[in-house]
């Protein structure tokens, strides 16, 4: 991991947390597979998926055992992003 990315990785919020989720999902994933490409510990993998499978932005495929996003998360990726686009312009120009 560079220094750059554990920098990031240090300020995440839940929202950023749910999108590194959604989009490790997408197409499908092991909780395991998951859990590495968002940077979790499993114990809280397993909070963020029982709260993101009950608001329909991931599901559980049984037969694969993976977990797969939803169209609701594919939307919240898209507005995460529109939204990321936008703040970062800002977030450049404060000063740290």
């Amino acid at each position: 991991m560079t220094e750059e990315s554990q920098i990031n990785m240090k300020y995440r919020s839940r929202t950023d947390i749910v999108s590194q989720i959604l989009e490790a999902a997408n197409g499908g994933a092991s909780k395991t597979r998951i859990m590495y490409k968002a940077y979790l510990s499993y114990a809280q993998l397993k909070e963020y998926l029982s709260v993101m499978l009950e608001n329909g932005l991931i599901e559980y495929v049984e037969g694969d055992r993976t977990y797969k996003t939803t169209a609701k998360g594919l939307k919240f990726m898209g507005v995460y992003s529109q939204i990321d686009n936008l703040a970062s312009p800002m977030t450049q120009q404060i000063p740290e």
